[in-house]
């Protein structure tokens, strides 16, 4: 059973969204609009945070969400579901494709992890709350609106400002194996060079937890980062948001899915798949991403220029793996984390 973590601003209300959708999807043909988010400030009384949002429909099908920026600062999934929404013609497809490529809006336009308004974090903020402040009112929004619509969820995510992945399709695992196995699908079918299980779960806070509580299937993505509209990173958030559509059904099979690339499919567990700055300096690096690394080896060391007579501190991998993500910024706190590993799904 999946918990519900309610906070002073988060637990889910339980009143209807407060954020008016002029769009109906039901019907076929090609939408886009912007939800409308009640947002009184000095400088605008009676004014709304204006989201933008696509409702592709061509009868009767499978569903689609396809939505990005829950980070604002991670830009490759932004980009390719921008395009998408140019790109795609009600005549392609078979279903509904919902777009929304700017979830957490004000943390998109201002390029940050979190809300600029609340300092929320969308995806710490699920179920959300429709009497919330803004990041908890868009969490609720699309739990209730727009997960609840979709049989498949897929969730653009990559490093942002501060890490940078190896691309990579991600699922959360599952006690029921058919779903397992469907997700595992999914992640196949996305094409990404690695696709990992999330060991863990994916918290109930997360758009992961949305997609549970509803019985959907969701995908998540970690597509490059750095702070960076990456060449490769975006290419393949692209041609994996169409290969989805593909194997749903939504559009027809094309040498995107018949020369697909294969992907490495392998786990992510607990903490000690995580290496993190045992103190704070300068960090410097050890392995780079798609390194094999031991169990005890050394990660990396804290340089203190501060204090240049100051023996370093060594941090070391706490288990074997490769190198699926690390850290950007030279500069770290005790406690940031400066690599991700994983391993090779038995």
């Amino acid at each position: 059973m999946t918990t519900i973590n309610t906070t002073a601003n988060g637990g889910m209300g339980g009143g209807k969204t407060r954020i008016a959708a002029p769009v109906d999807f039901d019907k076929d043909g090609k939408q886009v609009a912007w939800l409308k988010l009640p947002h009184s400030v000095h400088r605008s009384a009676y004014g709304h945070i204006a989201i933008p949002i696509a409702v592709i429909k061509n009868g009767s099908g499978p569903t689609l969400l396809a939505m990005s920026g829950n980070h604002g600062d991670e830009y490759e999934g932004q980009v390719a579901t921008t395009k998408l929404i140019r790109a795609l013609d009600q005549k392609q497809i078979r279903g509904l494709v919902i777009v929304l490529p700017a979830a957490n809006f004000p943390a998109a336009m201002a390029g940050m992890r979190t809300s600029p308004i609340d300092d929320g974090n969308l995806n710490r903020t699920f179920p959300g709350d429709p009497d919330g402040t803004p990041t908890w009112m868009i969490s609720h929004f699309i739990e209730t609106e727009l997960v609840s619509r979709a049989d498949v969820i897929l969730d653009l995510h990559s490093g942002g400002s501060s890490l940078l992945y190896i691309p990579s399709a991600l699922v959360a695992v599952s006690q029921d194996s058919g779903r397992t196995r469907k997700l595992l699908e999914l992640v196949e079918a996305f094409g990404a060079p690695v696709g990992y299980v999330n060991l863990g779960g994916g918290g109930d806070r997360t758009s992961t937890g949305a997609a549970e509580r509803a019985g959907k299937l969701r995908v998540g993505t970690e597509l490059g980062g750095a702070g960076m509209v990456g060449l490769d990173s975006t290419r393949i958030a692209e041609e994996g948001v169409r290969r989805v559509m593909e194997h749903m059904g939504i559009l027809p099979k094309s040498d995107l899915t018949k020369n697909k690339p294969k992907t490495r499919v392998m786990d992510v567990g607990g903490d000690d798949y995580y290496v993190y700055a045992p103190d704070a300096g300068l960090f410097e690096p050890f392995a780079d991403l798609g390194a094999m690394v031991k169990k005890g080896q050394p990660a990396g060391a804290v340089q203190f220029v501060d204090n240049p007579l100051r023996e370093p501190v060594v941090a070391t991998f706490p288990r074997d793996g490769m190198v699926l993500c690390k850290r950007v910024p030279g500069r770290v706190e005790r406690g940031d984390c400066v690599f991700h590993l994983a391993t090779d799904r038995m």
